[in-house]
């Protein structure tokens, strides 16, 4: 794999992941962008401990533009990248953190307020703007994974930061506003609730390690979708979602940087599996989200195992789960099909290639 890093117009940085050793990166960005947006702010929560990003900056961002205005597409007016690639990573237009200044009044009241440095990237899978993740080749897969494990390294290592997360959103039922196949990486001031309540949760667990001990029991279970030497996909036993997949690798590391190269090599054929049989079950494109679980910077390291939580909000050809009072309001998740039936469902599905 070859890195090459360039810099936008504004600044903002650009990182070129290429499989051979000979690619070209010289164009420049010729675009008159204006300045780069205040940083956010974080506000503390005191009724739920939580910290919330503030970031009025985002509500100004590009929102599914037409297809020959894809900022993601190389190589034209609009594009965010200059020339063709095979994956790029760049810092995101519209951060919901980063290091930049920023002037913000005091919220008053029982709440704090800080900056909300961090850094949030965008992860261009393909320059293919039909293309899907599910019709990656494995060693585009591979290449990807290269790319995240070595932008996680890296913003791990940011004054600051103390969780780096990777994750997909497909699909216009979920809020995507470029079609592009593309993802996320968000570096966090904070350890997320999510992450803290998990880790929290593992340190209480007798036994073994707590993710390690589900695994194994879901690898003798009724729900597993798929698996291979290195990686086993199922459906949670208390699954949220009418169809949600946890893919794991069979040995414990905790983050992406850690896979090995046979790890890395047989992940992209089952997972793009797994992503086939969700299109195919209704014969429509599935919206979801595709989300990495890996240790934070400090927090609970020891205790943390990376896994790929997948997830759809499609429950039936023509219905969506909303998320509506109950989990909304109180986080008191329905679910509207059993895990045992997803997970059959899954299995059965007609995978095309």
């Amino acid at each position: 794999m070859k890195r090459t890093i360039t810099h936008l117009a504004d600044g903002r940085e650009l990182f070129y992941y290429d499989r051979r050793d000979d690619a070209d990166r010289a164009a420049l960005d010729p675009r008159d962008l204006p300045p780069r947006p205040p940083a956010s702010q974080m506000r503390y929560d005191p009724l739920m401990d939580e910290w919330i990003a503030i970031a009025g900056h985002r509500q100004t961002r590009t929102h599914l533009p037409a297809a020959d205005e894809c900022p993601l597409c190389p190589a034209h007016t609009a594009s965010e990248i200059p020339s063709d690639y095979d994956v790029a990573v760049f810092e995101n237009r519209f951060p919901s953190f980063s290091f930049a200044e920023g002037d913000f009044p005091d919220p008053g009241g029982l709440s704090a307020a800080r900056p909300g440095v961090g850094r949030c990237e965008v992860v261009c899978f393909t320059s293919d703007h039909d293309a899907s993740f599910s019709s990656l080749a494995p060693d585009q897969v591979e290449l990807v994974l290269a790319a995240w494990a070595d932008r996680t390294a890296e913003l791990s290592a940011l004054p600051g930061v103390e969780q780096v997360f990777c994750f997909e959103n497909r699909g216009a039922e979920i809020g995507i506003t470029l079609p592009h196949p593309h993802g996320q990486i968000y570096a966090y001031p904070y350890v997320t609730p999510r992450t803290r309540h998990m880790l929290d949760v593992a340190a209480r667990h007798r036994g073994g390690n707590l993710f390690a001990d589900v695994l194994a029991a879901e690898r003798k279970g009724p729900r597993v979708v798929a698996a291979n030497e290195h990686w086993t996909a199922f459906v949670p036993a208390a699954a949220r979602y009418p169809f949600e997949v946890h893919v794991y690798p069979h040995r414990r590391v905790p983050d992406l940087p850690s896979l090995n190269a046979d790890e890395r090599a047989a992940f992209g054929p089952l997972y793009t599996g797994v992503l086939r049989r969700l299109d195919a079950l209704f014969g429509v494109a599935m919206p979801y989200v595709a989300a990495w679980h890996q240790a934070p910077v400090r927090y609970r390291r020891d205790l943390a195992y990376l896994h790929l939580q997948l997830f759809s909000v499609r429950r039936a050809p023509d219905k969506l789960k909303y998320l509506a009072g109950s989990e909304s309001a109180m986080g008191a998740f329905v679910n509207d099909v059993t895990p045992e039936e997803a997970a059959r469902m899954l299995r059965e599905s007609a995978v095309t290639t």
